[in-house]
């Protein structure tokens, strides 16, 4: 999948594709320094980033190219331990608009930190 393979930003924030195939997505952020606010905490845009790979990983395996046309995130705890990780399904696809929902889990996989939701648009 040479679409989510050559996304450049993804390699610099250093997530990691679990699992993907039509619809379905999982991503792993380990969280370093760099990852963190002035708070400490990890940052709100790098939790973002993490479901829109994952979310772009899923719209993207079935060979269409798919781009987001829009995206909302809701955050509910705190992200706590070592990693993170993305999990996405699809929700809806059409013939050109697609939803996914993206949730992004602590590394026990027990605690929700957040909730992405994404509507996408396929270009072919």
């Amino acid at each position: 999948m040479t679409i989510i393979e050559n996304d450049q930003f993804a390699k610099l924030v250093g997530l990691e594709l679990v699992e993907v195939e039509l619809g379905y997505a999982e991503v792993r952020m380990t969280i370093q320094e760099k990852h963190l606010n002035g708070v400490g905490i990890v940052q709100g845009g790098a939790i973002f980033t993490l479901a829109d790979f994952a979310f772009a990983a899923a719209a993207n395996a079935g060979g269409k190219v798919t781009v987001g046309i829009n995206a909302n995130i809701n955050y509910f705890k705190p992200a706590k331990g070592k990693t993170l990780l993305a999990k996405t399904s699809e929700t809806s696809s059409g013939r050109s608009l697609c939803n996914y929902t993206v949730d992004i889990f602590d590394e026990d996989n027990a605690v929700l930190v957040a909730k992405f939701t994404a509507t996408g648009f396929s270009k072919n």
